[in-house]
């Protein structure tokens, strides 16, 4: 009987320690590893190479967005949003074009590795699109779009309209 009962606290005590391990292990790691080599927070997962040179940049996800309520504007309710992703790359929506979220690493300057994003928009016809980033250097990048074509930005239209893209800004005091 007492071989029984220390084999049933055995079981008892691996099964709590499976159930505590499980609660605690992050939902996509539950799933098994990432067939692109990528761990949840997307950084590259271990045994997966990073090529030389590359930096790592790691990045919370963050999300700005601005609107025109400007009447007069043709732009008027227009919503743009810029927002990061975990690797830290930066990218830019424009409302009137849903669905096409267009990368700002096509801007000359555009930090490689942004950490937040702000948008601001002047409610003038025609007006300017102000995209600012910090980078994860700690230099603020901003850049002024124009929006006087009234066409929706895309990955094509989005250069012209900058001009010269991304600029620091310099005595950034973070």
């Amino acid at each position: 009987m007492r071989k029984l009962t220390w084999a049933a606290r055995g079981v008892a005590a691996v099964s709590g320690a499976m159930l505590l391990g499980a609660l605690a292990m992050p939902a996509a790691a539950a799933h098994g590893p990432d067939p692109k080599g990528k761990t949840s927070k997307g950084q590259p997962s271990k045994g997966t190479p990073v090529r030389p040179g590359t930096p790592r940049c790691s990045s919370e996800r963050d999300v700005s967005s601005t609107v025109v309520d400007y009447s007069d504007s043709g732009l008027f309710e227009t919503v743009f949003r810029a927002a990061t992703d975990r690797q830290g790359h930066a990218f830019l929506n424009d409302s009137r074009n849903p669905g096409v979220w267009i990368n700002l690493a096509l801007l000359p300057g555009a930090p490689t590795c942004a950490q937040h994003t702000a948008v601001s928009v002047t409610e003038e016809d025609p007006g300017n699109l102000y995209i600012t980033l910090l980078g994860s250097d700690g230099i603020l990048h901003q850049a002024q779009c124009a929006t006087a074509s009234g066409t929706p930005f895309t990955p094509a239209t989005l250069p012209g309209a900058c001009g010269v893209g991304f600029t620091p800004i310099s005595g950034t005091p973070v």
